[in-house]
């Protein structure tokens, strides 16, 4: 993934589109500050989808 391709900038509807990760689930994990990290625009949030991947990987977890 390319510098820019990972800084694009991604609505609450297209993670859930693209990664499955239900839209309520982000906002909620957003109040709780435990979710992927968040970018304000305004009274707009969005996530890049470089921190998208990055907290995706850091979830991932080896079962014994």
């Amino acid at each position: 993934m390319s510098t820019l391709e990972g800084m694009r900038l991604l609505k609450r509807e297209e993670i859930e589109e693209k990664f499955g990760i239900p839209k309520r689930f982000l906002e909620v994990s957003a109040n709780r500050g435990d979710g992927p990290p968040i970018v304000r625009i305004g009274r707009s949030v969005r996530y890049r989808l470089c921190d998208i991947r990055d907290w995706l990987e850091a979830k991932v977890e080896n079962s014994s």
